[in-house]
């Protein structure tokens, strides 16, 4: 019945949503016209974005952004990547279960990626400073000395460039000013949770300046990984800890992230700026916390290591916030003993260097140089019990190096241009040990390295035909290549499988993307755009093949959009209203099947295909209120209705029940999202203030798998946050007392779902329990 009426009601909404539009603009332009003479504009309103290669004020930028500044993300309690999306429209970034390690599942408007393996391509483009993060893991990014957050929806394919099909997400840092300022704050909270920040800007000479930031977060788990034999004697599983220590091995879901970031910016001539920076980060804690909920084993092999029979069922179902995960599978005769440490390790570092330079009055060359590499090591003890079904371990190694180099200019104030180039190459190798049991799979591991490079070109021309109209245009060139190379071993080195061992898959294409918009401010205060843009996610070879067979060849995705939109300041300026809508064609999409019996059986599957083709329609409003002085509102709506228009009948459709069908929807992908926030500064005297601050974020229905089923469903949920700051004007002083998850709602960030083959397990990823934190912050 659902699905059934998500078209009616997609209808319905787009319908109403039109008439909202409409009636606002009706009444919007004569209230406009009658300020537009006015000049005592609202300063603090103004927030400067780089979309478009130049600075512009986000209400003249003809592109969906939602762009956050660091007092903003602050108020909020923010202090990592993926809680940005909360506020965000069509935005979806969730830190992933354990099987993926410490990477991030990031969709916007419908498209995006979850996978983690190096060998497959984000849909949403990740940038710090400018510089591209080419892989998911060590995406989970402290908000570390930040002075902005850009979320550019739709497909980016001639700004951003390759993979930014669904969008872009770029972090701004402080830069250096040589003020000799500093701050320092600290935070104690929940379950023991201690965050450390410090940050300094000195200048070490004339045009030399320096800043430096750290961060150091620690945390205890919220997710209890119990010993089954210790809790549940005498059924057969022997205890591996005593009842002393409370049954318990260990708490999952820790925090211990340790980072810093150093920037040195030179000024030699007034024409011409450098900024190096470098930056460094370390993680090792616990795995991210899972549940189990679904224990349904239906193989035919034996996956109990012990004397005893032990089935596995829902006896392994523990709780809440609790699971019985070993990271041991013990030898069986035929199988060796397997275990592994149940800790995440990620050290991640990098280089850049950007130069500006000032040609003329009326010419800038911007060159952005940058080398990046990181270490991660994650676990997986994937059935979440003490018997011997899923258990492995995978360390990535990767380094990137690119360069990119922008000519940018204008001519009077009738065009503004800008050409430019990309360089990529980037290496990574992918080991991973696995032992499951639940399939006739030997242990064995596979060491793959991954070579990838791409080359583009680019150009963006503006044009302001009049003093209220702008015709823009821009086209991109890519030109991409990859290799991978098959490694499958047994523990002893012999070859584990002679089909796929020394195979080496090659995948070669190039392609243009475009990009045509036109502006209209129709009033000072008020301006509406049309854009017609297209993106691609570049393809590859199956990553994990368990047979001969799932060697398969994908082709890259690829998204043609329409949108239309408009941005406005109402009421003198009191009332900031954004709205866009859009439309597009998804061709191509390229999903992970989790059982695909045409290509090898009905044992382990993990085959990237592209599945079909589909289109996305839907709006997006963001508003910001100030009704009276000291008192913000702001909020957001976005509604997504996805259709499929066929599926390839290798990857499901009415041939393969257990595939995605016509009605379902992408992975994390939610029809319906809202926020609210509120907050009032209190004048105390002396200018001191007290500032309360409450938000509340829904999200809609959603499922992990692309064939959607009960079993990876994660319903709807509302959370909420409230904060408290105090700040004392004469020191500079901030204290704030903070409470996430106000109603201790308890919802689900992920879900792993392996019912549809052999597995019979289905585990989600539970959120934060309710938590509170004090903060002080002392600025000089």
């Amino acid at each position: 019945m659902r699905m059934a009426m998500r078209p009616a009601r997609g209808r319905k909404a787009l319908l109403l949503a039109g008439a909202t539009v409409l009636a606002i603009i009706g009444t919007s332009a004569e209230a406009q016209d009658a300020q537009a003479n006015k000049s005592d504009g609202r300063a603090d309103d103004v927030i400067l974005v780089t979309a478009q290669f130049r600075q512009q004020d986000l209400q003249d930028t003809p592109l969906a952004i939602t762009a956050v500044n660091a007092e903003m993300l602050e108020a909020r309690s923010q202090t990592d990547l993926s809680q940005v999306a909360n506020q965000a429209p069509s935005v979806t970034l969730k830190p992933q279960s354990n099987i993926y390690g410490n990477s991030l599942a990031a969709q916007i408007r419908g498209v995006g990626q979850f996978d983690y393996n190096p060998a497959l391509e984000p849909g949403v483009g990740i940038y710090v400073d400018d510089v591209y993060y080419a892989t998911l893991p060590g995406s989970i990014l402290d908000l570390l000395d930040l002075d902005r957050v850009e979320i550019l929806r739709g497909p980016q394919g001639t700004l951003a460039g390759r993979n930014s099909i669904g969008g872009a997400v770029k972090l701004y840092s402080q830069k250096p000013t040589g003020d000799n300022s500093g701050y320092a704050q600290g935070t104690f909270g929940s379950r023991n949770r201690i965050d450390l920040r410090a940050g300094m800007d000195v200048g070490l000479a004339e045009g030399v300046s320096f800043r430096l930031a750290g961060v150091g977060k620690w945390q205890d788990g919220y997710v209890d990984r119990i010993d089954y034999g210790c809790a549940h004697p005498g059924e057969g599983v022997p205890p591996l800890v005593g009842s002393e220590t409370n049954c318990l091995l260990a708490r999952e879901g820790e925090v211990s992230t340790q980072a810093f970031r150093a920037q040195l910016r030179l000024e030699p001539s007034d024409n011409i700026e450098i900024s190096i920076a470098g930056d460094y980060t370390h993680e090792d804690h616990t795995v991210a916390g899972e549940v189990l909920k679904i224990a349904h084993y239906t193989g035919s092999l034996d996956i109990n290591p012990f004397p005893t029979p032990v089935p596995f069922d829902d006896r392994f179902i523990c709780g809440r916030f609790c699971n019985y995960a070993n990271f041991i599978d013990p030898a069986d005769g035929s199988r060796p003993l397997v275990t592994a440490d149940g800790r995440v390790k990620f050290d991640g570092w990098g280089l850049s260097g950007n130069i500006a330079w000032q040609l003329s009055d009326d010419i800038a060359l911007t060159s952005i140089t940058a080398y990046r590499a990181y270490d991660a090591h994650f676990p997986t003890d994937a059935d979440l019990s003490p018997l011997a079904h899923t258990l492995g371990v995978t360390d990535i190694d990767f380094w990137s190096f690119s360069q990119e180099l922008r000519l940018s200019g204008k001519v009077d104030n009738l065009l503004d241009w800008t050409l430019g180039g990309f360089y990529m190459d980037q290496r990574s190798l992918a080991y991973s040990f696995q032992d499951l049991r639940y399939s006739p799979l030997p242990v064995f591991q596979q060491n793959d390295p991954v070579n990838a490079d791409t080359i583009a070109a680019f150009a963006n021309l503006e044009l302001h035909a009049t003093d209220k109209l702008s015709v823009i245009g821009g086209i991109r060139y890519t030109d991409e290549h990859k290799d991978y190379t098959f490694v499958r071993l047994l523990p002893d080195g012999s070859v584990q499988n002679a089909a796929i061992n020394g195979q080496v898959g090659i995948y070669d294409h190039d392609r243009f993307d475009y990009r045509a918009a036109v502006q209209y401010r129709f009033t000072r205060n008020f301006m509406a755009y049309a854009q017609y843009s297209t993106g691609f996610k570049g393809g590859g070879v199956n990553p994990r093949p368990f047979t001969a067979a799932q060697v398969q060849p994908f082709a890259p995705e690829t998204l043609t959009s329409y949108e239309i939109g408009f941005k406005s300041d109402l009421l003198d300026r009191r009332v900031r209203l954004n709205v866009a809508a859009y439309y597009a064609d998804y061709d191509g999409i390229q999903l992970t099947l989790s059982t695909c019996p045409q290509f090898g059986g009905p044992g382990p599957c993990a085959l990237v295909t592209n599945a079909g083709d589909g289109t996305i329609k839907g709006f997006e409003i963001e508003t910001v209120l100030e009704p009276v002085d000291g008192l913000t509102i702001d909020g957001s709506l976005s509604y997504l209705d996805f259709q499929y228009k066929n599926i390839n009948p290798q990857a499901g459709g009415p041939s393969l029940p257990n595939g995605p069908q016509l009605t379902d929807l992408p992975p994390y992908v939610p029809e319906w999202k809202w926020s609210v926030g509120a907050q009032y500064q209190i004048q105390l005297g002396d200018g001191d203030t007290l500032t309360p601050r409450f938000d509340a974020t829904f999200q809609g229905d959603i499922y992990s798998n692309a064939a959607n089923r009960p079993s990876n469903l994660i319903d709807d949920y509302i959370l909420a946050n409230a904060r408290m700051t105090y700040h004392m004007a004469k020191m500079d002083f901030d204290i704030s007392l903070e409470v996430t998850n106000l109603f201790d709602k308890y919802y689900y960030l992920t879900n792993r779902d392996q019912t549809l083959g052999t597995g019979g397990i289905s585990t989600s990823q539970p959120g934060h329990p309710r938590e509170w934190a004090l903060s002080v912050k002392k600025r000089f």
